[in-house]
């Protein structure tokens, strides 16, 4: 089972494209995105497990097109205007867990909006479209014919580039050694990589360490040759 780490990030998520780490895992679905506006029907769908990086390019996206973003694992109080949509690009994060905020009705209703007076959609899922659950007929359609654009896990390109700019924005000058002893360990997730480099980042100051291999090993503990889930 391989090692999870649940820590608070202490940097600021930043979203921009330049920060945006392109490897074989997702630049098929970054070429997808960047093929906007000519999204078939104004649609798309940025599919990729948690901490794959689609929400940094959805964010990326949401801030060029000037999109109204909503949150669709809400509360009730969050649910958006749908009439003040109509024209506009929309990015709906976390679509396929919807919650109070975005119901099925609604869903389907923003997605009707999609090419209609220049709007557009951009949705976000961990799954693809055909699997997310509804007992409406005309979004099940809506969904079934949605295009996808797919992230794969995070592979040793991404995971590398992450930590990297963790540690930059930390201000933090690691041994050059610590990145691929850290990339060959790690869980495939960036939240999980950015988290690694929290808690390093609070043992070296408290220790007075250097950061490199011999802290990781001490911190993280030395799991090489132990199975992922």
């Amino acid at each position: 089972m391989s090692t999870q780490f649940r820590l608070p990030l202490t940097a600021a998520p930043t979203w921009g494209r330049d920060d945006f780490a392109v490897s074989a895992v997702n630049s098929d679905a970054l070429a997808r995105l960047d093929a906007w506006p000519s999204w078939p029907e104004g649609r798309l769908a940025l599919v990729g497990p948690a901490g794959s990086g689609k929400t940094h390019l959805a964010r990326a996206w949401a801030a060029q097109a000037e999109a109204v973003i909503i949150d669709a694992t809400g509360p009730a109080e969050a649910a958006p205007d749908l009439a003040a949509l109509r024209g506009k690009a929309v990015l709906v994060e976390d679509a396929d867990r919807r919650g109070e905020a975005l119901s099925d009705e609604a869903l389907f209703h923003i997605l009707n909006m999609a090419g209609v007076d220049g709007g557009t959609v951009l949705l976000t899922g961990r799954v693809a479209p055909l699997a997310w659950e509804t007992s409406v007929a005309d979004l099940r359609s809506r969904l079934n014919a949605l295009s996808a654009a797919l992230i794969e896990e995070p592979d040793d390109v991404v995971l590398e580039a992450v930590l990297r700019r963790a540690f930059a924005q930390r201000l933090l000058k690691p041994d050059p050694d610590l990145y691929p002893y850290l990339v060959s360990r790690l869980p495939r997730s960036a939240a999980e990589a950015i988290a690694a480099a929290d808690l390093l980042d609070e043992a070296a100051a408290d220790r007075k360490r250097e950061l490199n291999k011999a802290l990781a090993r001490e911190v993280l503990g030395d799991f090489e040759g132990e199975e992922s889930e």
